[in-house]
């Protein structure tokens, strides 16, 4: 059962699944049988639990919607496509992942979302950028815009 997002209904229908271009979930367009309204969903392997070291040293649980949420933030009211920044979590979970190490640091995620978001769109890296790097004030803002203009010539 799949509780629609709309009106919490607990019964929808299937009306279209496949798989992701990378093969690692599944992707179900669903419609609710109490408000019709369609929503899509995605079915993962459940895989080891894979820590990510914070700053202080803290360790927790990876959390793919923490990186989405950030990047959803980021891109708000910008031309990108809510499908475009599911792919590119799914890139940066799958690069995590990848690695040989059960644990990473929070910077090296910090760093593969800044570096898709410079490929995406300046507005939304800048937006990322000033909260990850937390620039303390308006010059270390400055600083980094410079340093994308000089990237995009």
């Amino acid at each position: 059962m799949m509780r629609c997002p709309f009106c919490l209904h607990l019964d929808s229908k299937v009306l279209d699944s496949r798989q992701t271009e990378e093969g690692a979930s599944i992707r179900r367009r669903r419609e609710c049988m109490a408000c019709q309204k369609r929503f899509t969903t995605y079915e993962r392997l459940d895989e080891m639990p894979f820590l990510v070291v914070k700053k202080d040293g803290r360790r927790e649980a990876f959390s793919r919607n923490k990186i989405l949420s950030g990047m959803v933030r980021a891109c708000e009211k910008r031309p990108i496509s809510a499908e475009t920044i599911e792919e590119i979590v799914s890139d940066i979970e799958r690069e995590v992942r990848s690695g040989l190490e059960r644990e990473v640091s929070s910077e090296y995620i910090g760093e593969l979302v800044m570096d898709k978001l410079r490929e995406l769109d300046d507005v939304a890296y800048v937006r990322f950028a000033s909260v990850y790097r937390q620039f303390k004030d308006i010059d270390r803002f400055i600083e980094e815009l410079q340093e994308l203009r000089k990237q995009d010539k």
